[in-house]
């Protein structure tokens, strides 16, 4: 049997970068947007993000389920999910509400990040299933997952990239370009995403479609499957918490870089440092968890983060050269983070299973963590901190601490799973 090419598996991956420029903008830059340019209060800000990731958050298992019926027939599918997302993409940069209309523009807000939600997920959840079915060819599954997962990723940490310097400058230049500066911006994403979609359908590895029963199991059938599986069961916890880890600094990065640090000027520099560091890391996390495990490659990863955080809530004005430190060690270990998750959990799910019911519950999870890490702007209201100000120490421990002791538990929780060379036991 002849080997994946390359060539397939960047096929594959390529959507993996307008996905992670859609995802940086709604748990990075909108919040700070609309509070600090459109002037949207913190705390409405945030319930706004709370309410409208958790209406999100419940579709992912149905979506999951949709996608198990189609079977494949999934060309309709993603054209569907792209046109949503580059609409709402444009909608969200482009409110067509005046910032003194609070309630209007917190209604709009709420609406089109439901819209790229919903659109996200529809085409997230699909794309990790069909990587989960990729095959290798000649080559092992694991190898086949891992192939897909580091260009998917890769791609996504450029992607992030792009969304983290282009906002950035764009936010940088006169006022009076703004609006034409951002409407370029969203029809630049519109492009790409269309483009990667075509790619996708076109020339990446055919999707494996479930030969082995003739219809789709039940859902009751399905999930009494699920939680019958004991390795997926202990791989829940600690991937939720640790998207915590991950969501709440995510959230509060331009807060604690603008108003910690006192050095707006450098957040696209700051931000591009930790994404390219993710870049950097991401072939390194594939090629331990080739030798190590993909589970202990993990552990180690989250070992550096906790350093990295740690080091990042003892920070204060003006210390540029030390959170720079902090970003490229916690964009190294972004990578394992990325990358390496969701090997594990195609590890676990047998091929004749329904793997993207089980990959909807696994964004849920995800969803709900982002879901809890917009609460952290109303619990920084109720401390007193505005944005535009100086902060104190609560926004580093916030920023930092909280995340540190959400990874630690995730660490230890992974200690107790049983791993083999090739992946989880269950």
């Amino acid at each position: 049997m002849k080997t994946t090419s390359p060539l397939a598996y960047a096929s594959y991956g390529l959507l993996g970068l307008p996905l992670a420029m859609a995802a940086l903008p709604v748990y990075v830059q909108i919040p700070a947007y609309y509070s600090g340019q459109l002037g949207l209060a913190l705390g409405l800000t945030g319930w706004v993000l709370f309410l409208a990731r958790m209406v999100d958050t419940f579709q992912d298992p149905l979506l999951g389920r949709w996608i198990d019926r189609i079977n494949g027939n999934i060309t309709a599918w993603f054209w569907s999910g792209a046109a949503i997302l580059a609409l709402a993409f444009f909608g969200l940069w482009l409110p067509p509400v005046s910032s003194g209309d609070t309630m209007y523009l917190a209604l709009w807000l709420a609406a089109m990040l439901i819209a790229a939600y919903t659109a996200h997920s529809m085409l997230n959840i699909a794309y990790l299933t069909w990587g989960a079915r990729i095959d290798a060819g000649s080559g092992s599954h694991d190898q086949g997952l891992l192939g897909a997962a580091a260009w998917r990723e890769g791609a996504g940490l450029f992607g992030v990239i792009l969304a983290s310097v282009i906002p950035s400058w764009i936010m940088s230049r006169p006022a009076a370009t703004l609006s034409g500066d951002l409407a370029s911006y969203s029809i630049g994403f519109a492009l790409i995403l269309v483009l990667a979609v075509f790619v996708l359908l076109k020339f990446a590895p055919a999707w494996q479609r479930n030969k082995n029963t003739e219809t789709t199991p039940s859902w009751q059938a399905t999930w009494t499957l699920m939680k019958a599986h004991q390795g997926f069961r202990q791989l829940l916890p600690p991937y939720f918490l640790n998207a915590i880890s991950v969501a709440i600094p995510s959230t509060l990065a331009l807060f604690f870089i603008n108003d910690r640090l006192q050095a707006p000027s450098y957040a696209g520099a700051f931000l591009a440092s930790y994404f390219i560091a993710a870049a950097i890391g991401l072939p390194l996390w594939v090629m331990a968890a080739k030798k190590i495990g993909v589970l202990c490659a993990w552990r180690w990863g989250m070992v550096l983060a906790i350093i990295a955080f740690c080091s990042a809530a003892t920070l204060g004005a003006g210390d540029i050269i030390a959170y720079l430190i902090v970003c490229i060690a916690a964009g190294l270990a972004l990578g394992a983070d990325l990358a390496l998750p969701p090997v594990l959990l195609a590890q676990l799910i047998r091929k004749d299973s329904s793997p993207a019911s089980y990959f909807g519950v696994w964004t849920l999870l995800g969803k709900l963590a982002l879901a809890l890490s917009g609460l952290a702007l109303p619990a920084l209201a109720a401390l007193d901190y505005q944005p535009g100000t100086p902060a104190g120490p609560a926004l580093a421990w916030v920023y930092a601490g909280v995340p540190c002791a959400f990874k630690l538990v995730a660490f230890l929780l992974l200690t107790r799973i049983k791993t083999t060379q090739a992946g989880v036991s269950s």
